[in-house]
């Protein structure tokens, strides 16, 4: 068996990110949210794209009202008024002031803004009753937050809601993205059967195929479920052999453990997949396979290669291990530079915490922030690897390192998120 951090170094090195050429579209800016960005963008105007007001007040010029106060308040004559959106008409002199709003353009010959809270207005004249702290004040100049020609963003994010305002400001009409990597998802096994079907004695409902692909979903890709293949050698051979032809990255679970009809390995060589991980020293999942095939021919000379993952068939270990190495490689795959690895921190946890003591054991609940530091909550109920239903709500895992049996309740111990 290899280490947790020997199968995730594996599966790391053998995962490619998306290629810029081949692997990219262009998306309308309102399509591109959530997206990973294929190329750096650089604007092509200032921002701010001139100097304005960052309040409501009197644009003024600061040796005009340097020396102002409550006692001896400077007048001056306010000559214009400027609402957002319309440019200044009048030249700010000695002695004057324009009635200005949060936004709006600066006049030439201002330098300052008085705030409103600080001005007496009296007709046509407004009194300033505080001096403004320095030249400047509440003046946002043009090109202080960014400069034009320079990098605006970087390939490789998540385009999140801030960085669409970012890119239309910019007028970043179009997005180039990476393409979603298509993830096909099948399921083995005799006893299964679809949701909604009446269960006979000894038939288990396919929930790996809907938490996978939700999973996967949220990971950015594209699911694939391709549904349930029973332990029937000649069928599974055939339903992988479609998968890896319609995916980047497939998906199966169960049939990779040592019971009598677990073929998924032979299957695997036999399509000239070469496996790369048999297990892994985790609780739950320890029969984790990972294999990869030769890109087809189809895809071109700097297609990567084909990645397989057999995930164990028990629901909580399918979950699991998809979270912990599934998870961060499709991330990778997506052009991702930073973000997919998993994300560890340190938490209480509130009850003890058992472990065999021979394996990583991963077992979960929620982290909870109380009083300025993170708590582990323990899901209540057995952790079989077959009891998905305390599985609900999980947003993370305790980890119970190896040589390790027992975390008393107060100790801290080492929580992964689950996201």
């Amino acid at each position: 068996m290899l280490s947790v951090e020997k199968a995730e170094s594996i599966i790391f090195n053998l995962v490619k990110r998306l290629d810029d050429r081949q692997d990219v579209e262009r998306l309308d800016l309102l399509s591109a949210s959530g997206r990973v960005l294929a190329a750096p963008v650089v604007g092509s105007m200032d921002f701010p794209h001139w100097d304005n007001s960052a309040m409501d007040g009197y644009a003024v010029r600061y040796a005009d009202v340097r020396h102002s106060s409550p006692e001896r308040p400077t007048v001056l004559t306010v000559v214009e008024e400027i609402p957002a959106g319309k440019p200044p008409q009048v030249e700010i002199k000695p002695g004057m002031a324009a009635r200005i709003l949060t936004g709006s353009m600066m006049p030439p010959g201002a330098d300052t803004v008085a705030i409103q809270e600080e001005t007496r207005r009296q007709g046509q004249e407004v009194e300033i009753l505080a001096a403004p702290r320095e030249i400047g004040d509440f003046v946002r100049h043009g090109g202080s937050f960014y400069r034009a020609g320079n990098p605006l963003l970087p390939a490789g994010i998540a385009i999140a809601p801030p960085d669409i305002a970012v890119l239309a400001t910019a007028q970043c009409l179009e997005v180039p993205v990476y393409r979603r990597p298509k993830v096909a998802i099948l399921s083995t096994g005799d006893e299964l059967v679809t949701p909604g079907a009446s269960l006979k004695p000894g038939q288990l409902v396919d929930s790996n195929q809907y938490a996978l692909t939700a999973a996967v979903i949220a990971a950015g890709c594209e699911a694939v479920p391709l549904g349930i293949v029973p332990d029937d050698p000649g069928k599974l051979k055939q339903a992988i052999a479609h998968a890896l032809s319609v995916a980047d990255v497939v998906l199966s679970t169960g049939g990779v453990s040592v019971g009598d009809y677990d073929y998924v390995e032979q299957i695997l060589t036999e399509l000239g997949g070469q496996i790369q991980i048999k297990s892994v020293a985790i609780k739950p999942g320890k029969p984790l396979t990972v294999a990869t095939f030769p890109p087809s021919t189809s895809q071109g000379d700097s297609a990567r290669n084909l990645l397989y993952f057999g995930l164990p068939g028990n629901p909580v270990s399918a979950l699991v291990t998809f979270w912990r190495f599934v998870q961060p490689a499709l991330g990778k795959l997506s052009g991702l530079n930073h973000g997919f690895l998993p994300e560890f921190s340190f938490a209480k946890t509130q009850q003890d915490l058992r472990a065999g003591g021979q394996r990583e054991t991963y077992l979960w609940g929620q982290i909870q922030s109380v009083d300025s530091e993170y708590q582990f909550k323990l899901a209540g109920g057995s952790h079989s690897s077959g009891n998905l239903i305390n599985l609900a709500q999980t947003n993370g895992l305790a980890i119970v390192p190896v040589g390790k049996k027992i975390i008393p309740a107060g100790e801290m111990v080492q929580v992964m998120w689950v996201k």
